[in-house]
């Protein structure tokens, strides 16, 4: 499965503006391999629980994750960016 289409809610721009340089290249390293295959073992893309049974995540480092959703097969919409804490 290839991910063709990637929308942002203002939230995750928001946060991802506020984000370390250093960061922001995980986040972007990351995205190209979600693109490629978001089910890649890499990035320990997971479904989340209880009131975000409908959203899935996926690792960027060790403490921060890209929250989205499906849109379509191949079209998703990231909703957030930040530390476990953050994001959860």
């Amino acid at each position: 499965m290839q991910i063709l289409h990637i929308y942002y809610d203002s939230c995750f721009e928001r946060r991802y503006r506020k984000l370390p340089p250093r960061i922001k290249e995980f986040a972007k390293a990351g995205e190209k391999l979600f693109r490629e295959n978001p089910f890649t073992p890499q990035l320990k893309t997971h479904k989340l629980h209880g009131r975000d049974k409908e959203v899935w995540a996926f690792s960027v480092s060790y403490r921060h994750r890209i929250k989205f959703i499906f849109l379509k097969e191949d079209s998703v919409l990231f909703l957030d960016v930040g530390t476990h804490n953050q994001v959860y």
